[in-house]
């Protein structure tokens, strides 16, 4: 006579596999890897679709160029955009300011009510800048390997729409480089054509340089989404903060934090599972040197909040559900230097869960913040984009509607697949 057994599990065999493989997705269409080696050389490499794959070799070339000169070009980069465009103060013939024109670019998001031909002169001198960064500091060099790269790069990044990856040792703002005009003894480009160059306008785009950063469990999806506010009450009251804080609560299950001591107690839950997280709060760059400058945030009660609290608080916890996308919209108004380390922050939350995280390389006037991450948020909590897809639309949107290049100042440091999953009929 058959008898049913009983069985009981008492171990698990695979402890220690059963969170592999990791999520899967497509490969970048363009992948360009940029490792700083020994004697602060930099090895480029570049593989993918959109470049041609070459006969018993590959394209690789050990560059010229060393970090710290780099670097320090990346942040006078950044620099600029502050001093010629957020800063940009219109003058009279006498060179008196126009007190009508307070600082056009930085009090509205919508610039498309200022003189074209003034906005296209700043940006073309921008553009200049972020195609220098990228060919001639970066990629400088007249040896024969350095200059096929360059060539072979140049035509790839010359396309439109593709999904790069920049996984690079150099935490560069990427989506601020610029392509070499298609004519350049053409007459005067309209402002469109001028935009058109930057790569944030052609292509998604992701920074990344970990291998493996996350092994966890399979992630379902919940009924509501889980997302959360974390900010300063008193940052952006003349914006739209209250209209984001809106869209971040309408379908999901929004926490609200605006201390420390509750971002803190939060991020020491072995359980927290947030699919999105908002920051809107103040950032600066501190530390003492020789050590880079690393960036903190601030909630309402003004204590600083930094990647080594995030390692403190979530090393404990690295299996766990913690899988946000995390759009970190925090002003740094400080140090722009080639000693500080602006992506410290976000390594630090990839490093221990995040998919990705979504924040400006600059100085973001409050303006125009807040409309992009009410875009944002909208388009993300739908569930129906990817973040790169999503970051790519929106500053190509900036761009032709409020003829604003700020959106190619976001930069994704990885995340460029992330979706949020929802259930089918779910409340939008």
């Amino acid at each position: 006579m058959s008898h049913k057994l009983i069985t009981r599990v008492v171990r698990d065999p695979s402890d220690g596999f059963r969170f592999l493989p990791h999520l899967e997705t497509e490969p970048p269409d363009l992948l360009v890897s940029f490792d700083v080696m020994g004697g602060d050389r930099i090895r480029a490499r570049m593989s993918g679709t959109a470049v041609r794959a070459l006969r018993g070799t590959e394209h690789k070339a050990d560059l010229r160029a060393a970090p710290d000169e780099v670097h320090g070009a990346a942040a006078r980069l950044c620099a600029r955009w502050k001093e010629r465009f957020v800063h940009f103060q219109p003058v009279d013939d006498r060179g008196r300011a126009l007190l009508e024109r307070r600082h056009p670019y930085a009090t509205a998001a919508d610039l498309s009510a200022e003189p074209e031909d003034e906005l296209r002169g700043i940006v073309v001198d921008l553009a200049r800048s972020g195609e220098s960064l990228l060919f001639d500091t970066l990629l400088r060099g007249d040896d024969v390997r350095t200059e096929m790269f360059r060539t072979y790069l140049r035509s790839a990044l010359s396309q439109t729409g593709l999904r790069v990856r920049f996984d690079s040792d150099l935490h560069l703002p990427w989506p601020m480089l610029c392509c070499t005009p298609e004519d350049a003894t053409a007459p005067a480009p309209t402002l469109d054509a001028v935009f058109a160059r930057f790569l944030g306008h052609r292509h998604q785009i992701e920074h990344t340089g970990d291998a493996y950063a996350w092994i966890g469990p399979p992630h379902s999806v919940p009924q509501r989404p889980f997302v959360s506010l974390n900010h300063d009450v008193s940052v952006g009251r003349a914006t739209r903060a209250d209209d984001v804080a809106k869209a971040l609560a309408q379908g999901t299950e929004c926490t609200v934090r605006t201390t420390y001591e509750e971002l803190v107690h939060d991020f020491g839950k072995p359980d927290l599972d947030e699919q999105f997280m908002y920051f809107w709060c103040h950032g600066q760059f501190v530390g003492n040197e020789p050590e880079p400058q690393v960036l903190v945030i601030k909630l309402t009660d003004g204590t600083p909040f930094d990647g080594l609290t995030v390692r403190e608080l979530r090393a404990r916890h690295r299996h766990s559900r913690f899988r946000p996308l995390v759009l970190l919209n925090a002003c740094h108004a400080g140090v722009s230097g080639a000693s500080t380390d602006r992506a410290f922050l976000g390594r630090m939350l990839i490093e221990h869960g995040a998919q990705g995280v979504l924040g400006p390389q600059i100085s973001m006037p409050q303006a125009f913040a807040a409309e992009f991450a009410l875009e944002f948020v909208t388009r993300y909590l739908r569930g129906e984009a990817t973040a790169g897809a999503i970051t790519h639309d929106l500053a190509q949107y900036f761009a032709a509607q409020y003829r604003n290049p700020l959106g190619f100042a976001y930069g994704l440091h990885s995340g460029m697949d992330a979706r949020l999953e929802r259930m089918s009929g779910g409340e939008v």
